[in-house]
């Protein structure tokens, strides 16, 4: 099944793009989809293992079960000031 990623602030400078699509197995979870998303290179690999991620554009748990054509966002700590 494919999943589209979308990469903001420091996860995109990392990995040099803001969108991409990737291929994974049915009933892989968030917590997969990161993992397969690392293992595309060094600078994916600088991608923390457990990010906040939304998915469909809601807040999600690793664990989140992903559909084709999800959409799953890795989300950045924020600071302010």
């Amino acid at each position: 099944m494919r999943v589209r990623f979308l990469l903001f602030a420091s996860y995109r400078d990392l990995a040099g793009t803001e969108e991409l699509e990737l291929e994974l197995l049915p009933g892989s979870s968030a917590a997969e989809a990161v993992a397969s998303l690392r293992a595309c290179g060094p600078a994916f690999s600088r991608i923390p293992a457990e990010p906040v991620v939304a998915v469909n554009r809601e807040y999600a748990p690793l664990s989140t079960v992903l559909q084709a054509d999800d959409e799953l966002a890795l989300l950045p700590p924020v600071a302010g000031g």
